[in-house]
């Protein structure tokens, strides 16, 4: 496990997985761009817009900071930092998934691209899922193995479930 990441790693009879990766080149931006804030409204600014311009920097900090993975309960659910942004995907319903390397022009965040959603902190390594409708998105991970083998055990269970 990368230093520094809190994950609870997936055991197989109990159909949980969830970790968090930690958007360390986003902080440390954030903390940058926080720098230069204070400097120039010390500098040149009202004291509102300094701080609407050290609200802005803190929200995107805290919304972007952290993305948290998780399968549980028949659901693939994804959250950014507070948890503001949000998703919740039914596991019966994806229909596959591989892990691939987001090239370095998609960033970081939330975007669209021609291979649809892509959701990450840091780093190039996601699971690119594909979902039973035809919709594709990618989700950052730093350990996209582990993810992975949690959405295909997931989707055995469910399988099993749903035959049962």
């Amino acid at each position: 496990m990368p230093h520094g990441c809190f994950a609870m790693r997936f055991a197989f009879f109990f159909m949980h997985y969830k970790h968090t990766q930690i958007g360390y080149v986003m902080i440390v931006c954030g903390a940058v761009a926080l720098f230069i804030a204070l400097e120039v409204f010390y500098r040149k600014a009202s004291a509102t817009s300094m701080l609407g311009g050290l609200a802005a920097i803190f929200i995107i900090m805290g919304i972007f900071a952290t993305l948290m993975v998780e399968i549980r309960d028949g659901f693939l659910k994804f959250r950014f930092g507070l948890g503001l942004i949000r998703k919740k995907l039914k596991i019966a319903e994806i229909e596959s998934c591989e892990i691939v390397k987001n090239p370095w022009y998609y960033g970081w965040g939330i975007h669209a691209t021609k291979k649809g959603w892509v959701y990450n902190v840091s780093g190039f390594e996601a699971v690119e899922i594909f979902m039973s409708d035809g919709r594709r998105l990618r989700i950052g991970t730093d350990e996209p193995e582990l993810l992975r083998k949690a959405i295909l055990t997931a989707k055995m269970e469910a399988r099993k479930t749903q035959s049962a």
